[in-house]
């Protein structure tokens, strides 16, 4: 009898662990960088044709060997869209799943919504450790602005800096602040010589990273860490800031567009847009400051192996917008062309994701919030999106998913909109004819399908689901009767 017992209380101690472990809420970590072009990740490079992948020359490349790894142990999405590619309105989007126009933040350095009801809220209100560590940029003007007062549900936000791409940071007995002098022309000055691995900002704010990750992991945890680089000023510390001044940079095929044949909102037109040119140093550092970043991440899954979280945490990669370093013949965001307008996404969630998974289905920043919120089975029934709860696309059966969903992205100065699915893209502007893309065929976004009759019916499929998103959503320059069929 007293052996029963004994094997019964085992029995019972082993149920409760088997029920304790399926109930066990997953951890979120959400890497985030800034301005980030497609190409310099080897996962996406992979899914490209060599004209497309090698687009500064064949040997011109820099490896993200732990960046591919969240890939091949994940899903990579082929097609996912910044909102509006712009740094503040793609942000305000992903946290709050609504368009930039419902959250206050449709421009750059305009304050989110008091109101704003985030993801971290969402995950706060459910018992989850809530932490920001980075760059915000949804709190007004402020610049660094350290700390901001109103945190949106990260309850942690001690290393939220709001504005401003510094590049060395420094904490101590005053506190944390910018470890750089202002030069007379108002930028601050970085001198490779004076920052380590402990000071470089995307260094620093991995430690206190780990740091948080290390306290709140005895509790289910959510962080979202934003590293303001590669945006500008391209600097980086060492040894990355020689790593890549061996390589010789080519001019991109479409760096040089014919001003006439050209879309009008790609405002080619004046004196500063002929003179666009690729600078060797510049291209070396963004490199140089990828494979920063790269490494760092490197740390962080090597981080949670340790700790013995990899199993239980979701690790997100994406970023607020791309960068199109010479194509088109410009260089930044703010733009509807691929390397503007798409961004990585990348996500990892042992047991649950199908590792090697790739989805070819288009999304939006505006999806993020209630998908991330679906896949942790967190209630978000309260909450309303512009967004939609596609989790069931991460968790499905098939290897590569293919959908022809359109979604809509805008411009935060309200200079174009578009449709796009995972082949073609529709741009309407109140400055040109609708230009429509064919992305299989035409790649680099040079020819304009629309007037081809053997694309009429793509051209109003695209047409009318764009006029049907952007009345839904509150687009600006519907409402101004601006936008013309």
């Amino acid at each position: 009898m007293k052996k029963l017992f004994i094997l019964s209380a085992f029995m019972m101690a082993c149920a409760c662990q088997v029920h304790a472990k399926k109930e066990q809420k997953p951890n979120l970590i959400i890497i985030h960088t800034d301005e980030h072009n497609l190409r310099t990740l080897g996962c996406y490079r992979a899914t490209m044709s060599d004209e497309q992948a090698f687009m500064w020359g064949k040997n011109t490349i820099v490896e993200t060997p732990h960046l591919d790894k969240i890939a091949e142990e994940g899903v990579l999405c082929e097609n996912w869209y910044a909102s509006s590619p712009v740094c503040t309105p793609s942000r305000a989007s992903m946290i709050s799943g609504l368009y930039p126009i419902a959250t206050g933040s449709h421009k750059n350095d305009l304050p989110l919504k008091d109101e704003l009801v985030t993801f971290a809220q969402v995950l706060k209100d459910n018992g989850y450790a809530t932490s920001y560590v980075g760059k915000w940029h949804l709190d007004g003007d402020a610049k660094p602005g350290f700390a901001p007062e109103r945190q949106f549900g990260f309850s942690d936000n001690r290393y939220m800096i709001n504005r401003g791409h510094w590049k060395v940071l420094v904490e101590d007995e005053k506190g944390l602040r910018v470890d750089q002098k202002i030069g007379k022309n108002g930028m601050a000055v970085f001198n490779v010589n004076e920052v380590d691995d402990e000071s470089f900002t995307t260094d620093f704010i991995v430690d206190r990273t780990l740091e948080i990750i290390k306290r709140d992991k005895e509790q289910p945890f959510a962080l979202m860490l934003s590293i303001p680089d590669p945006h500008g000023p391209n600097h980086v510390r060492a040894p990355y800031d020689t790593m890549f001044d061996h390589m010789n940079f080519e001019d991109p095929r479409t760096m040089h567009p014919n001003p006439e044949t050209s879309p009008k909102w790609l405002s080619l037109k004046g004196k500063k847009n002929r003179a666009l040119t690729l600078k060797q140093t510049q291209m070396a550092d963004y490199f140089g400051m990828t494979k920063c970043i790269d490494d760092n991440v490197g740390r962080i899954l090597q981080f949670l192996k340790d700790e013995g979280l990899e199993e239980n945490t979701i690790v997100v990669f994406t970023s607020d917008h791309g960068d199109l370093m010479g194509e088109h013949g410009k260089h930044n965001k703010g733009l509807p062309y691929e390397m503007s307008a798409r961004v990585a996404f990348l996500l990892k969630y042992p047991g649950k994701v199908k590792a090697g998974k790739r989805i070819q289905k288009a999304y939006t920043m505006a999806d993020f919030t209630p998908t991330i919120l679906g896949l942790m089975d967190v209630d978000h029934s309260k909450q309303t999106f512009h967004g939609e709860d596609l989790s069931k696309d991460f968790t499905g059966k098939d290897k590569v998913y293919a959908d022809d969903r359109i979604v809509y992205i805008t411009n935060a100065a309200s200079r174009w909109v578009a449709a796009v699915d995972n082949r073609y893209k529709l741009v309407l502007s109140p400055s040109d004819k609708p230009w429509l893309f064919d992305l299989k065929e035409d790649p680099d976004e040079i020819v304009n399908y629309y007037n081809n009759p053997e694309y009429k019916t793509i051209g109003e499929r695209l047409m009318k689901e764009l006029y049907k998103q952007m009345e839904a959503f509150g687009e600006p320059l519907l409402e101004k009767g601006t936008i013309l069929k």
